[in-house]
Order: structure tokens, then C-alpha cells, then sequence
């Protein structure tokens, strides 16, 4: 079993109100999007990592991946205007149709590689799988300002990457997309348009979405956290 995984790292950030892009911020030294690419890197099912970035950030992380010893792992391709044009660009770059194609965002640099394998083992089996966690608090849908329905928690997860798709799966999901010019927040909300089922597994609290200021204490906690685990496992 081999697999593809596409990290977007296109996305300008804004609500980290940063000059710098937030996948580019500095985690304990390195770049947030370099802690990720590092767990894809040591995931054994994974052959290829391809990266969409705008143009401007391309030669900064050839730099990083170089130094890393990536380069032969990693590529990059243009971004998109949105996410999931990124995430396109770098699905008509996979040639191997018998891959399963996993997509990740950049700023999750806390998966577990014991999860990507399991989002992988199940996307091929049943063809396409996602992680997420439950819901703790109580859900609202809203008009404006005013509550129109609180949702059964209990039917609510909050969902996470990395997604995994069998390659003609996700194919057929981007076609349909592209021709009726509609844009989901993530790649499983494609797939489900086409009636095909999503398997859940569960996720990880740790397995946080860097997207604002307020993350990154708990970013910077939690890389402490993994360093100090991965000391005493080598002793």
C-alpha cells in the first residue's frame, strides 16, 4: 500500500495577524509546516508529500527542505486562490492512480503517525476516511444573531486532518466540484456529495489547528510535551 500526501501551505493566515505566514512561524526553532512535514516524513506508508505554496514562499522552503534532507521526498507545486484549489493542483500531479491520497493541514503539526497510518489503512479499504473528535460543547445553528435550533451533540464532531481517499474516489469528487463551481471546507465534504460514505475514526485533542495567536502557547506547550516523550523513549 503506498500514499500521496498534499500539505497546502498556499494560505496567507490572516487571523494570526501576522507579516508572516502562519505555517512559516517559528515553532521551538523551526517552522510550524516543517514540525508537520517531519511526521509525514517518518510515516512508512507515505511516499511522496507534495506541497502547494504561492510563488513568493517557494524559494524559502526548497531552503527549509534542503536542510532538512526533504528534497527528495518533497515537492512543491503552485497554490490556488482557495484551499481547495491548492489541494487540486497537487492532485493532478499524483501519477500513481493506485495511490490513496492523504490531505493535511500544514499548521497540524501534532498528529499522531500511528493516525495518519489508520486514516490510510481504512481509505483503502473502504475508500475514503477522516479523523475527528466529539463535541463538548453545545451546538447552536444561528440567523444572524438569533439562535435558530440548538443540533443533539451528540450527532456533532468536530473534524480534523489528515483525510485519506482512494485516488479515483477523490478524483471523481474535484470533477464534479470543478464543474459545478463548488467549494466545500474540506476535501470529505466533496466526497459525501457524491453519496459515497466517510468513515469516522477518532482523533486526538492534541491534534490542534494552528490558526490564531491564542494557539501557540499551547502550540509551544505541546512541542515541549512531544520532545520530552520522545527523550525518555530514547532512553
Amino acid at each position: 500500500m503506498k500514499a500521496v500526501a498534499i500539505i497546502p501551505a498556499a494560505g496567507l493566515g490572516t487571523r494570526m495577524k501576522s507579516a508572516s505566514p502562519k505555517q512559516f512561524l517559528a515553532l521551538e526553532g523551526s517552522p510550524i509546516v516543517l514540525h508537520t512535514l517531519r511526521k509525514f516524513a517518518r510515516c512508512a506508508l507515505i511516499k511522496e508529500i507534495i506541497v502547494p505554496l504561492r510563488k513568493t514562499d517557494l524559494g524559502h522552503f526548497r531552503s527549509l527542505i534542503e536542510q532538512e534532507g526533504l528534497s527528495e521526498m518533497v515537492r512543491t507545486v503552485s497554490g490556488g486562490i482557495h484551499r481547495q484549489d491548492s489541494v487540486f493542483n497537487s492532485f493532478k500531479e499524483i501519477k500513481d492512480e493506485s495511490a490513496i491520497v492523504v490531505v493535511h493541514d500544514a499548521v497540524r503539526p501534532f498528529v499522531d503517525i500511528s493516525l495518519i497510518e489508520a486514516v490510510i489503512r481504512e481509505a483503502d479499504d473502504k475508500g475514503a476516511a477522516i479523523l475527528a473528535i466529539p463535541a463538548t460543547d453545545t451546538v447552536k445553528q444561528i440567523d444572524r444573531h438569533k439562535v435558530v435550533a440548538t443540533l443533539p451533540r451528540d450527532k456533532i464532531v468536530l473534524v480534523q486532518t489528515p483525510q485519506a481517499f482512494r485516488h479515483s474516489l477523490l478524483k471523481e469528487a474535484f470533477e464534479k466540484a470543478v464543474a459545478e463551481h463548488f467549494y466545500a471546507t474540506d476535501e470529505s465534504c466533496l466526497v459525501e456529495r457524491l453519496g459515497y460514505e466517510v468513515v469516522v475514526l477518532r482523533g486526538t485533542e492534541q491534534n490542534i489547528k494552528i490558526t490564531k495567536p491564542a494557539d501557540l502557547p499551547l502550540a509551544e506547550l505541546l512541542i515541549r510535551r512531544e520532545r520530552a516523550g520522545s527523550s525518555q523513549d530514547l532512553n
